[in-house]
């Protein structure tokens, strides 16, 4: 029997293991064409094949490294010649650095893969959201943002760099984005929404060796499993009573109230403007 995304096609970041992988699973058995990017080959194509194992229609592989804005265009430009129209975006792909780094851009590695890469990839594929509508954009953020403030004075945080914090300000931004990508669509069949998948057990917090990276290890077990992660971002893409709900964060396939800062219309067009201008979009697209 065809699924309720029968015929739609969908792109998942960050899809080639944990939650992402899950997601495109699950949109996969709901009848979806699945396009998973993601950044190593070898994983990708175990993903792949996992995902192909799950789909009626065949999915497609997609690789770049969201730590270049470059590698995001190209990724764009792959995305926009494969696809006539694309009706579902979840923006899974993330990362957390306990020591401060910086791109081959010269950006704050977590907030260029959190924050600036997804921002710069909705906005070049906005057109092909927009040929696809009524479509959806679907944002992973996470609790972590309820303790976190933007510092638009230190935005790379190149002073008192904590990784856990910074993770938690990229966390913050994502919702922002969210917020302000809905607002800014307001009259058009594409939604934009976001979310905390859970505590789940990934590969989150493998990219530096220490304590951390002990904790999370030790941790895992008590952890949530992947599978459980995906629920809230399959529902954001699929559940039909959702088709014109935008604007809003959900966790555990509900809708929830994020933090007061997460809410303030003016952090959110400020943080728009100056995420543009990082990423160098037309000042058309800002």
């Amino acid at each position: 029997m065809p699924g309720p995304l029968t015929g739609r096609t969908v792109v998942v970041t960050g899809a080639t293991s944990g939650i992402g992988l899950e997601t495109a699973i699950g949109l996969a058995r709901l009848g979806a064409a699945v396009s998973l990017v993601g950044r190593d080959p070898r994983r990708g194509e175990l993903a792949l094949e996992e995902v192909r194992r799950a789909a009626s229609a065949p999915p497609r592989l997609f690789l770049a490294d969201f730590a270049s804005l470059a590698e995001v265009r190209r990724l764009a430009s792959e995305l926009t010649a494969a696809h006539p129209r694309i009706e579902v975006l979840v923006n899974n792909a993330g990362a957390i650095h306990m020591t401060r780094k910086e791109t081959v851009d010269g950006f704050e590695m977590t907030l260029a893969v959190n924050h600036l890469a997804p921002f710069l990839l909705t906005n070049l594929l906005l057109a092909k959201l927009q040929a696809g509508a009524p479509a959806r954009v679907v944002t992973v953020a996470s609790e972590a943002h309820r303790s976190a403030q933007i510092r638009f004075d230190d935005l790379e945080s190149r002073r008192d760099y904590a990784g856990f914090a910074v993770y938690s300000r990229s966390k913050l931004a994502n919702i922002l984005f969210a917020n302000e990508l809905s607002r800014r669509l307001e009259g058009v069949e594409v939604t934009s929404n976001s979310l905390h998948p859970g505590v789940i057990a990934t590969r989150f917090g493998q990219n530096d060796p220490g304590f951390f990276r002990l904790l999370v290890t030790l941790g895992r077990p008590f952890l949530g499993r992947p599978e459980r992660g995906a629920r809230t971002s399959i529902h954001l893409a699929a559940a039909p009573e959702l088709a014109r709900v935008s604007g809003r964060y959900f966790k555990n396939s509900r809708e929830a109230p994020p933090s007061k800062a997460a809410t303030d219309a003016t952090s959110q067009e400020r943080l728009w403007r100056i995420s543009a201008e990082m990423v160098g979009l037309p000042h058309q697209q800002q």
